[in-house]
């Protein structure tokens, strides 16, 4: 019996797609319209550097980030083979998709720093 990494992106894809669906339509609604319209007041720069600084919030920052591109790799992976018609190149169209959400993920990390 052949073990397959499979499991593991479909639960990358799924907690991805939770990420997506809980965080970053809140991080929208206040950062992308309440605060532009004046509903809620900006925070000051140094409150939201001091938030940002902390380590936890970092972390989970890094995790949403991380886990919505894997999300999208996941989708545009299978998306692209279905639509396209291009199943035969399955091992290059995941090593594409995933090894871009693996760099975006270090991109992510580094910039955190």
């Amino acid at each position: 019996m052949k073990r397959t990494l499979e499991p593991y992106l479909w639960l990358l894809f799924s907690g991805g797609g939770v990420a997506a669906a809980l965080v970053l339509p809140v991080l929208v609604l206040l950062f992308g319209v309440l605060m532009p319209l004046g509903v809620v007041d900006w925070p000051a720069p140094e409150h939201l550097r001091a938030l940002v600084d902390h380590v936890l919030v970092r972390l989970a920052l890094l995790a949403v980030v991380v886990l919505c591109l894997f999300h999208a790799a996941h989708r545009i992976r299978f998306t692209s083979e279905e639509l396209l018609g291009i199943a035969r190149f399955d091992p290059v169209i995941a090593v594409v998709c995933y090894g871009g959400a693996v760099a975006g993920g270090v991109v992510a990390a580094l910039l955190m720093v």
